[in-house]
Order: structure tokens, then C-alpha cells, then sequence
């Protein structure tokens, strides 16, 4: 028990991750009902562009200096796939039976996993990504690595954001009423296409910062971090309510939380000491969903995507 807090801290911030991510996959659900499978892989290519930006930035830079610019580099190239992909992969299918954008997702999935290999060959293993100097640092019986202060930040900034623009700006509101009935939205004079792409966008925007806060946290990328990750985002986007923005973050948190908590305590369990290993805890966060959607299918905030039967 003296070990809780430290592991309801570790498990809020690896919730938050996931968070990130799982924003992605509910937005574009909400509004197009397309399951982006490739969304883990923009995650991924997102990494590899902050990691890029540092690989071209003067040696001797510091962390405080680059990580901006790493941040706007994981963005810009996050949000070009993105946007490339919802206009030459998903638009043309827009009308195709659901099996095909969702075959399709998959297919553009593997490609940019290949497409970074080649890019960085030696990514097949993994690739160091800069460290921010300092810490660990104490809070109480806490400790919280340096690696994780810029996600401690940028979560909550990056909701509060998501917040103010969904609710108060004139393009979220057609985000909403796009999400609600696409087809009067467009005889109400909203743009459906813009606002596709704008959701595409700000999803992959956030795995972006998602991204850079992996590559802090665990001080390494690979190809391949994208598929796993992108699988339980899903799964947390899901658990808060499919199309429910808010809902992703719960998700997150609560995914996050269970997988850390299963993990350090389900090893004390008589009989279960095999059960409470690292490699268990994939299949304790998909065992959660499992629950849920027995359960509560809806999700925990409930869902948010019309009925266009």
C-alpha cells in the first residue's frame, strides 16, 4: 500500500498517453464513422519527426531549446500524413461499404511502417531520442522522472485547448453539427469536407505531442511502437464512449491506471505471481475492455455518434 500512490502517478500518466492518442481515433469516428487503424502509425511517424528535427538541429543544442522545435516538427509531419491520408485514401471511399476504408486503414498502416524503416533502417531496433536534463523529482513519497514532466504539462494543456475550440469557435461547432447529421450540416452551409480534414488534423496533432511525451518517457522509438500503442488508445477511446472526446481521456486514465495497478499488484495474489509481469500488461488493458463492453458496451461517458441508418 505504500507503493499506491507512486503507481496511481505512474498510471494517470501513462492514462494521459494514451489519451492523446485515443483522441484521434473517437474525433474521426464521431464524424465520419471510420476506425483509422493507421492512426497508431501516424503516432509513430510523429516521433520519428521530432527526432528528425533534433538529428538536423547544431550539436551542443539544448533540450530546452529543441524540444519546441521538436514538437512543431512531430506535428507538421503528423498532420501532413494525416491530411494526405483522409485525401487520397479515405475521401475516394467515403461512400464504399464500411470494409473498405477500414481494409484500407490497415493497408496504410503497414506502408508507413515500411516507409520509416527504409527511412531509418537502423529504427529495426530502436532509436535513442533526447533526454531532458535533470530530476528525478520528489513530491512527497512521488517521484516523478524528468521524461514525464512534459506530459504532465501537455495533457491538460492540450485538452483545455481541444475544450475551448470544440465549444467556442465556429469551426468546432460545425465539428459538432457535422458529427450529428453531416448531410443537413451541409445544407446549413457547413463545409463536411473541411471539417473532416480539420478533425484529421487536430488527431494527429495531439498523437504528435503523444509522441514526443513516448519518446521522453521511455527514451527510445522503433517502427513498430505505433501498432500496440495505437491498439490500446483505441481500446481507451472505446472504454470512454466512441465519438466522445472527453471520453478518450477518461479512457486513457482508467486504461492507464488499471494496466499499472494489475501489473504491480497481481503478482502478490497467491498463484498469480506469473500474471503480474510487464508482458501481461497488454493483455490486462484488452481483458478491461472485454468488461466493459460486456457490461457497459456503450462506454463510460456513453457515445456520441448519431444514428445515420
Amino acid at each position: 500500500m505504500n507503493e499506491l500512490p507512486q503507481q496511481l502517478v505512474n498510471g494517470l500518466l501513462l492514462g494521459s498517453m494514451y489519451g492523446l492518442v485515443a483522441i484521434g481515433y473517437t474525433m474521426v469516428y464521431g464524424i465520419v464513422q471510420l476506425i483509422n487503424f493507421a492512426h497508431g502509425e501516424i503516432f509513430m511517424t510523429g516521433a520519428f519527426g521530432a527526432l528528425t528535427v533534433w538529428l538536423w538541429l547544431p550539436g551542443g543544442t539544448t533540450m530546452w531549446i529543441a524540444l519546441p522545435l521538436m514538437i512543431v516538427g512531430a506535428v507538421i509531419v503528423a498532420v501532413a500524413i494525416a491530411v494526405g491520408a483522409e485525401r487520397f485514401a479515405y475521401r475516394p471511399l467515403r461512400t464504399a461499404p464500411r470494409l473498405a476504408p477500414l481494409i484500407t486503414a490497415i493497408g496504410l498502416s503497414l506502408a508507413l511502417q515500411q516507409a520509416v524503416w527504409a527511412w531509418y533502417p537502423e529504427a529495426k531496433s530502436a532509436r535513442t531520442f533526447p533526454q531532458i536534463d535533470g530530476g528525478p523529482f520528489e513530491i512527497g513519497s512521488v517521484t516523478i522522472q524528468t521524461g514525464d514532466i512534459f506530459l504532465v504539462a501537455a495533457a491538460p494543456i492540450s485538452m483545455a485547448i481541444l475544450a475551448y475550440f470544440v465549444m467556442k469557435t465556429r469551426t468546432g461547432r460545425g465539428m459538432q453539427a457535422t458529427a450529428q447529421d453531416p448531410d443537413t450540416a451541409k445544407l446549413m452551409g457547413v463545409n463536411t469536407d473541411r471539417i473532416i480534414v480539420i478533425a484529421f488534423a487536430l488527431g494527429a496533432a495531439f498523437a504528435a505531442v503523444g509522441a514526443v511525451a513516448y519518446g521522453l518517457k521511455y527514451g527510445e522509438i522503433n517502427f513498430r511502437m505505433g501498432f500496440i500503442l495505437g491498439l490500446k488508445a483505441f481500446t481507451a477511446a472505446v472504454l470512454g464512449g466512441i465519438g466522445n472526446i472527453y471520453g478518450a481521456m477518461i479512457g486513457g486514465v482508467v486504461l492507464g491506471v488499471a494496466e499499472t495497478l494489475a501489473t504491480a499488484y497481481i503478482a502478490d495474489i497467491p498463484g498469480m505471481n506469473q500474471f503480474g509481469s510487464q508482458s501481461w500488461a497488454d493483455v490486462w488493458a484488452f481483458v478491461l475492455l472485454i468488461l466493459v463492453l460486456l457490461f457497459r458496451p456503450q462506454g463510460l461517458l456513453g457515445e456520441r455518434v448519431a444514428d445515420r441508418a
